[in-house]
């Protein structure tokens, strides 16, 4: 009896450590990887997105927590001291898993600016051609709402690969209302950042 007691109670102790073991693993290894996808995957598809802007999207960013408590990075598009339009990375179901998509959003019109694929698993040469940009040029001046022609939309499919074309729109209507979601909210936000940038020149010419 007491031999099954301290087995037992070895493999409590065994356990716990093990899952706290586990438990900061994850914990130290989520900055470093949200990083690098920043700075090698998010990063570059933001450039292709906004190809003219003043400041840095990536550098610019914020992050916001919709309804179910998740966190959505905003990047911001300014030109001329004054946000025109925001980038938000949504995802889709496609044929191979995930599809990310960064989606370019003109917060003046609600339509979309351009977007670039950062992630997918779609098939070489067929599903995978979602990234190429006779694919992806067909999105830019559209409603940040999209579909397919074959469920009444504007976009042509990839032939032989509708699954990865709809993941492709799935991920667009996911970071799209997103941004309806937070619309209100990054327009706040950049605006109140804009006006202290103003005020704060005004006080160091001031001082000047």
């Amino acid at each position: 009896m007491k031999s099954i007691i301290k087995m037992v109670s070895v493999l409590s102790v065994l356990c716990a450590v093990a899952g706290f073991v586990l438990s900061y693993l994850k914990i130290s290894t989520v900055t470093p990887i949200e990083n690098q996808l920043l700075k090698y995957v998010q990063g570059p598809a933001i450039l292709n997105v906004f190809k003219d802007v003043d400041t840095s999207p990536l550098e610019q960013r914020k992050s916001f927590i919709v309804g179910d408590g998740k966190k959505i990075n905003v990047f911001p598009a300014i030109k001329d001291g004054k946000l025109f339009g925001v980038a938000i990375e949504g995802f889709g179901q496609g044929f191979g898993g995930d599809i990310g998509v960064m989606v370019g959003f003109n917060i003046v019109d609600d339509t979309l600016v351009n977007i670039d694929v950062t992630t997918h698993k779609e098939t070489p040469g067929l599903g995978s051609q979602i990234s190429n940009e006779r694919f992806k040029k067909q999105f830019a001046g559209k409603p940040y709402a999209v579909a397919l022609k074959s469920q009444g939309g504007e976009i042509d499919a990839i032939s032989g690969a509708t699954v990865s074309s709809n993941g492709t729109v799935l991920a667009i209507n996911d970071a799209g209302n997103q941004y309806k979601t937070l619309k209100e909210e990054i327009i706040k936000t950049w605006n109140s950042g804009a006006k202290n940038e103003f005020l704060q020149g005004i006080h160091q010419r001031a001082v000047e």
